[in-house]
């Protein structure tokens, strides 16, 4: 097989690099790789001076670093293969171009120039690294790219030519985190970069936004012309957290230097996992976009945290309301009533509705014991509930809920010292009235409320009272 196809001048300059025998290339002259059967495979690195003449319609293999500095450099209609073992570097000034474009190494690759595909560029290996100059990974017009993936994207710049759909392979150093351009209405030139947050001017909203994403946005520049495009982005919430928003509320939203402002379109998906949002039409650009909402969520509400003493253990209830990306819940108690230390951990159910969790303390109690819920949110945000208290001398006047959630009706637990005469009332979250009665505790031990059969499945609250004691609870009805 031939491997290289040399026009009428050629000078090489080959300089052995140690022992290793790795080779450096540079070309000065004219160097023609002719057809798909001819290869040149360099070892080391490759410099393509200014002044020369480069063209590879065949493969050309370079295992270290390129550097072009020859001015309008063709393209040809071969393939360059950058395959070396540690990281590679593109230099030069004047842009490396390339038909198809290997990219299959595992160290990586930093272009402090820009690197120009005109086929199809094929990420095999690696992370492609742009400087902050900035220089591009450039697609031009027809070209296309496969097999990218959060290992081997585009941590930086990437620059599109052309009117045809793309999807911008950037991300960062660890997700690939893509956006796409569709249904532009004329050829344009775009540059996209993804950021990390924090997402700049976030709380300067035009209506009717009322919020934008904190965690994640990107860059979109168009250079020259008037290309409208319909934008695309997607939430991943295992790799960046997405906010606490309704997915019908969702919009793409884009910075005009005073404002965050709504451009419109739509969004589909799960919140908690992953989706998608698609702008209207849009003609301003060189702004940032991200997500933004027409509407808040409501925060997790803590409905009720109560604590009894049971026999030799405390029993902990507590009930929260539009649950949804909470990580945690950590059970904390404090012997002192100043240092507190965590004794229960619950991973929360994230159903965006009201929910219920329980934890028996066995912990021996010899004075009075506090407690709180230390609540940690997906965003990692920590907030924490009113302290409650037992004693070791509450002895007699255990007053709680047996079981919840209930069925036909509620079971509650009354001690010795809480006998008489109680009025009792079940509202639901609305403060509207569905049943209420009374309840004559004469001994210690169980009593029973039974519940009308109209009355539905969901949240209420139970208030049951006297002049002197006291019980309120959220009940949880199937």
């Amino acid at each position: 097989m031939k491997k290289l196809r040399l026009s009428y001048a050629l000078v090489l300059l080959l300089l052995s690099n140690s022992l290793s025998a790795q080779l450096d290339v540079k070309n000065t002259g004219i160097v023609y790789i002719s057809s798909a059967t001819d290869s040149l495979y360099i070892p080391g690195a490759f410099t393509n001076a200014a002044g020369s003449a480069f063209t590879n319609n065949g493969v050309l293999q370079v295992k270290k670093d390129i550097v072009n500095d020859q001015a309008s450099m063709s393209a040809g209609t071969g393939k360059l293969i950058l395959d070396g073992t540690t990281i590679q570097t593109v230099g030069g000034s004047q842009t490396f171009n390339t038909f198809n474009l290997v990219t299959n190494n595992s160290a990586g690759f930093i272009l402090n120039n820009n690197l120009s595909v005109s086929g199809i560029h094929t990420f095999t290996a690696g992370m492609i690294t742009t400087s902050s100059t900035p220089n591009y990974m450039v697609y031009e017009a027809g070209s296309s790219y496969t097999g990218s993936s959060d290992a081997r994207h585009v941590n930086g710049w990437v620059k599109k030519n052309g009117n045809t759909n793309f999807t911008f392979p950037v991300g960062t150093a660890t997700y690939e985190r893509p956006i796409a351009l569709t249904n532009l209405t004329a050829s344009g030139e775009f540059n996209v970069k993804h950021n990390p947050a924090p997402t700049p001017n976030r709380l300067s909203l035009y209506n009717p936004l009322v919020y934008v994403d904190s965690f994640e946005y990107w860059t979109i520049n168009r250079v020259g012309g008037t290309a409208a495009a319909q934008i695309v982005m997607n939430w991943d919430n295992s790799k960046i957290p997405f906010p606490n928003l309704m997915v019908s509320e969702v919009r793409i939203a884009n910075y005009d230097g005073t404002f965050w402002r709504s451009i419109g379109g739509s969004a589909a998906g799960n919140a908690l996992t992953t989706g998608t949002a698609t702008s209207l039409s849009v003609s301003a650009f060189n702004r940032n976009f991200t997500f933004g909402s027409l509407a808040y969520t409501l925060p997790v509400k803590i409905i009720s945290f109560t604590a009894g003493r049971i026999n030799d253990y405390t029993k902990l209830n507590w009930t929260v309301g539009n649950e949804q990306h909470m990580i945690r819940y950590e059970l904390q108690r404090s012997d002192d009533g100043i240092n507190y230390y965590t004794v229960y951990t619950h991973q929360p159910y994230n159903r965006n509705g009201t929910e219920f969790y329980s934890y028996e303390d066995k912990k021996y109690l010899s004075g009075t014991a506090f407690y709180r819920l230390k609540i940690v949110d997906l965003g990692t945000a920590v907030s924490y509930s009113q302290i409650v208290t037992v004693s070791a001398n509450t002895t007699g006047r255990e007053f709680y809920v047996i079981t919840n959630p209930v069925n036909t009706s509620i079971e509650l637990y009354a001690g010795n010292a809480l006998k008489g005469l109680y009025n009792y009332t079940v509202t639901n979250t609305a403060g509207q009235l569905v049943q209420a009665g009374t309840l004559d505790i004469k001994n210690a031990g169980s009593y029973s409320i039974y519940l009308k059969p109209t009355i539905t499945a969901g949240a209420y609250v139970l208030l049951v009272q006297n002049e002197s004691n006291r019980l309120q609870k959220m009940i949880i009805k199937r």
